[in-house]
């Protein structure tokens, strides 16, 4: 008989992941501002307070690194706190409680403490919001050994990786592509299940160019890939997970292709695309015909409304970035 599923959005996903996991394990709670009665800022937790009631999903002060900072003291003494930052341009306070806590405890205790717990946060751009609401700065949480990075790009998959990384005993960054909330439905088991943290997948099979990316700029590459069939046959590899990298999985389509392209939304310098780049040419330089393309934001703060379309990477730049890589 087969599994019973909804057509969830990706943010109903993500409600439904919390869910499951806060009615399997008690030790799970809910944390953040707006959280509670009000459903958060995007409804991620909708009706959450409602099932369970104030203990488990807390209204917190308007002050990150107080939410980061009590959530690492519920982690360390055994409970699994998950406490949402509104945007991740609002993370910044609690930078210092995550890496210089929350990713050494591990380590500094000798594995005498772990920190089992998930900072979600909304992250990117597009939605026509105010300065500090549309930041992509995933690189900076990839950088700090001790934590797990994790962006998923459909409502399956968010589902299943905040399963995941609700159940992992380390600290995981979990980010959310609020441009595709939203966007889109697919069906999503009503049981509970997990995606495996740090396995990229495929989302379309060829020959010619791989191209990498993840989260929100996962569509337009797919839209930028099917406009260019026919003409170049291009695979798109949607990492999911940042840290750790499936480096496996990167080497193995640029072996069978040769040419890559890599796609995000923060700017050029700095991000994940260069370590990438530097992953390739470690263990499959051999198998290069072509420059590595970029096709990223820009190095600047993320612009208002009227130049956001153009700061971030949409489908016809995304073919131009392509042919770049296919006529070198």
């Amino acid at each position: 008989m087969a599994a019973e599923s909804e057509n969830l959005t990706l943010v109903q996903a993500v409600r439904d992941g919390l869910y499951a996991e806060m009615e399997r394990d008690e030790d799970v709670i809910v944390m953040g501002e707006d959280v509670g009665k009000n459903g958060g800022v995007f409804r991620a937790t909708e009706g959450l307070y409602e099932a369970f009631g104030e203990d488990r999903v807390v209204d917190t002060p308007l002050a990150e690194s107080g939410i980061v900072g009590t959530a690492i003291g519920m982690a360390a003494y055994g409970m699994k706190p998950v406490p949402e930052i509104q945007f991740m341009g609002f993370i910044y306070p609690a930078f210092d409680q995550i890496v210089s806590h929350a990713a050494r405890l591990r380590t500094r205790s000798r594995a005498r403490f772990t920190c089992p717990m998930v900072v979600r946060a909304p992250y990117g751009g597009g939605i026509r919001a105010p300065e500090h609401h549309s930041e992509s700065t995933e690189a900076m949480f990839v950088h700090q050994p001790g934590l797990k990075v994790v962006v998923p790009s459909t409502p399956y998959d968010t589902k299943g990786l905040l399963t995941s990384a609700i159940r992992d005993p380390d600290p995981v960054i979990f980010l959310e592509p609020k441009l595709i909330y939203r966007a889109f439905r697919e069906e999503v088991p009503n049981e509970s299940y997990e995606v495996p943290i740090g396995e990229a997948t495929v989302r379309r099979a060829g020959s010619d160019i791989s191209v990498y990316t993840w989260g929100a700029m996962t569509r337009p590459t797919l839209e930028a890939a099917d406009n260019l069939d026919g003409e170049i046959d291009v695979e798109v590899v949607d990492l999911r997970t940042l840290s750790p990298l499936d480096e496996e999985a990167i080497v193995d389509s640029f072996e069978k292709t040769g040419r890559a392209a890599v796609v995000h939304e923060a700017p050029k310098t700095g991000g994940l695309a260069g370590e990438i780049i530097a992953t390739l040419q470690e263990e499959s330089l051999l198998y290069q015909e072509a420059p590595v393309e970029r096709i990223t934001g820009f190095d600047t703060p993320f612009p208002l409304y009227a130049l956001e379309d153009y700061y971030l990477p949409e489908a016809a730049r995304i073919e131009d970035g392509i042919r770049n890589a296919m006529e070198f």
